[in-house]
């Protein structure tokens, strides 16, 4: 069952580690997509430099959980659905984005609470991109 606590001003940041806590999640679900066979088809349509991919990731979902706006100041505004429309992002590729994430998640070991929310809370904007797609 989930608690009431995340979501709320910066508890979610603050439960994931802070920075640091997202950096290392962020790292694990890109070296989970890049090392694992069921997570290639996804790996291929990460074509931007691999550390400015890993960095806007890091700071876009320490903005979202509540952290520093610092995605901003450093990318600009972001648009979600327009940031990935150049992409074709079906049920497939959008339900292998969040098992990638799911599979981060538990590997860096965050209370299943946390991981239950989180994974809501991903899915609305993985169905947003999906809806978005070029499809």
């Amino acid at each position: 069952m989930l608690t009431n606590q995340y979501g709320r001003g910066d508890a979610t940041f603050l439960a994931l580690g802070g920075l640091d806590g997202i950096r290392e999640l962020v790292d694990a679900f890109y070296t989970t997509m890049e090392r694992e066979e069921d997570y290639q088809v996804l790996w291929t349509l990460h074509t931007e430099d691999r550390e400015t991919m890993r960095d806007k990731l890091a700071l876009f979902l320490s903005m979202w959980s509540g952290g520093p706006k610092n995605y901003i100041d450093k990318y600009g505004q972001i648009n979600i659905p327009a940031a990935h429309k150049h992409l074709t992002v079906t049920h497939v590729e959008r339900d292998l984005w969040l098992a990638c994430m799911s599979t981060a998640l538990h590997e860096k070991l965050y209370p299943d609470d946390l991981i239950e929310y989180m994974m809501i809370q991903l899915a609305r904007p993985a169905e947003v991109i999906r809806k978005n797609s070029a499809e």
